[in-house]
């Protein structure tokens, strides 16, 4: 085969995989955009984080010159990380925030304790009969070098 019928070949399986790859970056910039308006660093991190895989995966279309789905997905997190931060503000700023939360209605109220019931003594006696009544396991001798 020549260069040209195996770049053709490579192009028709790469440039589909690279429009999957930045459909599902654009859904990852989505995901990333709601987890920044309701305040979770950590779903927003690694929303942005898979986002990175897709993109690379998008980028496999640039190798017929399809350059269009590599800018999508970039573009669309740039967008999606700039409107959830605008709208986070606009929500921190008019007090819509998550509802505080209450320590004390919120746990269970302390049962009191009861009164514990001593054991009863042991004495000398009763340590020496119960030692006397079982035989110790036998163990190996450990030799002592001074």
């Amino acid at each position: 085969m020549t260069t040209m019928r195996v770049a053709s070949d490579l192009a028709a399986v790469m440039v589909p995989i690279g429009y999957v790859g930045a459909a599902l970056a654009v859904i990852c910039a989505v995901v990333a955009a709601v987890a920044i308006i309701r305040g979770s660093g950590g779903l927003s991190g690694g929303a942005v984080g898979v986002w990175i895989v897709f993109a690379l995966m998008s980028f496999t279309a640039s190798f017929a010159n399809q350059w269009m789905p590599l800018i999508l997905a970039c573009a669309a997190l740039a967008a999606m990380l700039v409107i959830g931060g605008v709208v986070r503000a606009i929500v921190s700023a008019a007090g819509v925030g998550r509802p505080e939360r209450a320590a004390a209605d919120d746990l269970p109220k302390a049962v009191p304790a009861s009164k514990a019931v001593p054991a009863p003594k042991a004495t000398v006696a009763s340590a020496v009969r119960s030692a006397r009544a079982t035989k110790a396991a036998a163990t190996a001798s450990i030799a002592i070098v001074p």
